[in-house]
């Protein structure tokens, strides 16, 4: 077993501020990832509300994070997937799918997956036209038409990046009116090429080998109808990672996101959240990133100050 003095679970943008943060105040400190690091933030076409930056990509952005997180000291292994959490006492236990490791202090920053539709042909057509990256596989349908469902901020920026890619692109939200930045709402409004459906759902994904089109439902008029589509970016929202935290005795609210307060601490000592995965009520790159410095200045206190505060 191998004994680290934090452990981050999730490089994301929360995981790698903590890594950065946890480094900086001279713990030993290990960042593990399923994927390679970068989380959502990776996936974002553009960035353009990260203090600093005017315009960035997602991944440039969280490349930067990663090269910052390295300098800084820490210790960053990628694709490995963390399979259990074993919180007793004293001991946290982190297993991963190579290794083991025991903490003074972990920070969970598992981050979020992205919510499926949960119609037909979803799943079926997952990477043959059905797709939850624009950035990732919208070079793959250039000049052709797609449709992007969903009504929030990461629906409104992939409709507005695949605007400069596909012919045709319908922007598809069930409800009256978007949840998303008014600068975003204005963007995809001033595409030509962006066609929005308001008060309509996605009922079915239909295809022989790919995607070739979708059934939609009107909910104004209750009409069906079927529009000819060559790929489908579902940006309906996003799910916690927190399955694992729960399984550990860590306490989740009713949507499954970790609870927290107001220094990122749990309900188990010496074990933190941060980022998408807790139950904060705003999920930002920035927000993220300033919780995982609170959590991470928090676990330190706790290693090296365990007289400083209960």
């Amino acid at each position: 077993m191998e004994h680290w003095e934090l452990v981050i679970v999730g490089g994301g943008a929360a995981g790698l501020a903590a890594g950065i943060y946890g480094a900086r105040s001279g713990l030993k400190t290990l960042v593990l990832d399923e994927k390679l690091v970068g989380g959502t933030t990776a996936d974002a076409p553009m960035v353009e509300n990260y203090p600093g930056f005017m315009q960035i990509t997602g991944a440039e952005l969280a490349s930067k994070f990663s090269v910052h997180c390295k300098r800084a000291g820490a210790f960053i292994r990628e694709l490995e997937s963390v399979v259990n959490l074993h919180f007793e006492g004293s001991r946290r236990i982190v297993t991963s799918n190579r290794a083991e490791y025991e903490a003074g202090a972990v920070v969970i920053a598992s981050g979020s997956h992205y919510r499926e539709l949960g119609v037909p042909g979803e799943k079926e057509f997952k990477g043959r036209g059905v797709s939850y990256c624009g950035v990732c596989d919208g070079p793959l349908f250039k000049g052709k038409t797609v449709l992007v469902a969903g009504g929030g901020n990461s629906a409104l920026i992939t409709a507005s990046y695949l605007s400069g890619i596909a012919s045709v692109v319908y922007l598809v939200h069930r409800r009256d009116s978007f949840r998303a930045e008014e600068v975003l709402v204005k963007d995809v409004l001033s595409k030509g090429n962006v066609h929005v459906l308001m008060e309509t759902e996605v009922k079915e994904i239909k295809g022989e080998k790919v995607v070739n089109s979708v059934l939609l439902y009107d909910r104004r008029s209750s009409e069906t109808r079927e529009l000819p589509v060559n790929a489908v970016f579902v940006q309906a929202g996003e799910v916690p990672n927190s399955q694992l935290a729960k399984q550990s005795g860590v306490e989740v609210d009713e949507e499954g996101y970790i609870k927290v307060d107001i220094r990122q601490r749990t309900n188990v000592p010496g074990v933190y959240a941060a980022g998408d995965v807790t139950n904060h009520p705003v999920k930002q790159i920035g927000t993220a990133v300033g919780q995982g410095i609170t959590a991470v200045l928090e676990a330190y206190r706790y290693i090296k100050q365990p007289y400083y505060r209960k």
